[in-house]
């Protein structure tokens, strides 16, 4: 399986280099330099890093042939991919790879259903997004007093939210 780690946005000044949506949870290892990223499309990959660098927040990368501003903007859009067998797996039986939690079926403590984990977003506060069957989502903070049971087994992760967290974007 594919697991995108992160999207080519914008260039980023003259000299080629690009600014990077992060999509992983450990960016300094992801865009070291000298680590090949496959890229979907495919064709324009594997993508080499010669070096990365955070400004203001944003981490821009210098990928290997891309010397310029045209050469850049070409890449924009670009998904930067990893294959999931290339990440190794964690000690700690309470941390968890993206990968893992998304597709994972949500209920409530009391046992009502939820929805789906769509995506994980990592804003400084690490946030689940949860697809409900009609297609809205709704965000639910990754924190043990919120998320106290994930199975990866059986594919579920239990919420026990406050009153009013699951039922945002509902209309009456």
């Amino acid at each position: 399986m594919q697991l995108v780690v992160g999207r080519i946005g914008r260039p980023h000044g003259v000299r080629g280099e690009v600014t990077i949506e992060v999509r992983t949870d450990d960016p300094d290892l992801r865009f070291a330099p000298g680590t090949a990223l496959a890229t979907d499309p495919p064709g324009r990959g594997p993508l080499v890093v010669e070096r990365a660098r955070w400004n203001a927040g944003i981490l821009l990368l210098a990928v290997a042939g891309v010397h310029d501003r045209d050469a850049a903007e070409s890449l924009r859009g670009t998904l930067l991919v990893v294959d999931s067998a290339d990440i190794p797996a964690l000690d700690d039986p309470d941390e968890f790879h993206d990968h893992e939690l998304v597709g994972l079926s949500v209920i409530t403590a009391g046992g009502e259903g939820v929805g789906e984990v769509a995506e994980v977003l990592h804003h400084g506060q690490d946030l689940l997004v949860v697809r409900r069957p009609g297609g809205d989502e709704v965000y639910v903070p990754f924190v043990k007093a919120l998320v106290p049971e994930i199975d990866l087994e059986k594919g579920l992760l239990v919420v026990d939210a406050p009153p009013g967290l699951l039922d945002l974007g509902e209309t009456e």
